[in-house]
């Protein structure tokens, strides 16, 4: 049970968070309609990617981001490898972290915080160990602690133990310097892929 101090903070930390994504939103919206327009005429309809996603509490939401691969298959109608469909616009938006931004939406709908675990995928809850799965006990974030901390140059183990460490140490202060550093990790471009993957390798369970 959560103390009434920290329930404060949390309720400040969502208002907070939902206000300015609005904000943002507007003020963004020319960044938008071009992002848009390049992915459009790069990969086609739809734009914007949408995936079921646990968030707090593994309630499922509606996950958005801007499509950054082709849906490109090989003769057996299976999906070719995401370094195979990743295309040279999706590469730009992952780099710059620019295909993040309709997660704004999600803040704004109370689905996701601006700084927490990132969400992953759904078919990812059963395989959790019970320590991991405290990483669900706050809202998921656009960026988090292990963003700043080597994204997917980490391990799944290594995230894991960094989610939690945020929950367990969360304040409104820790998050402000999460999202400084956030945008130092952007400017850099670190992390952006885990060795051998486009991306990064799928979590198959823990080896603990």
């Amino acid at each position: 049970m959560i103390s009434t101090r920290k329930a404060l903070c949390y309720f400040v930390k969502q208002l907070v968070d939902r206000t300015i994504a609005a904000i943002s939103i507007v003020i963004l919206s020319p960044v938008f309609i071009v992002i848009s327009i390049l992915v459009y005429f790069s990969m086609g309809s739809p734009v914007i990617f949408t995936q079921d996603r646990p968030g707090q509490n593994n309630r499922i939401f509606k996950f958005y981001k801007y499509r950054t691969m082709t849906n490109e298959r090989d003769a057996r109608g299976i999906l070719l490898p995401d370094s195979r469909r990743l295309t040279g616009i999706g590469q730009f938006l992952r780099k710059t972290s620019l295909d993040e931004l309709p997660q704004l939406f999600n803040v704004v709908k109370g689905d996701m915080s601006f700084i927490g675990p990132r969400p992953l995928l759904v078919e990812y809850l059963p395989l959790y160990s019970q320590e991991q799965a405290r990483r669900h006990d706050v809202p998921p974030g656009i960026s988090g602690w292990v963003q700043v901390n080597g994204r997917n140059s980490l391990d799944w183990e290594e995230k894991f133990k960094l989610d939690i460490w945020y929950v367990d140490n969360w304040n409104l202060w820790l998050d402000i310097k999460i999202l400084i550093l956030t945008f130092v990790k952007v400017l850099k471009r670190d992390g952006i892929s885990h060795k051998g993957h486009a991306t990064m390798d799928r979590f198959k369970g823990s080896t603990s």
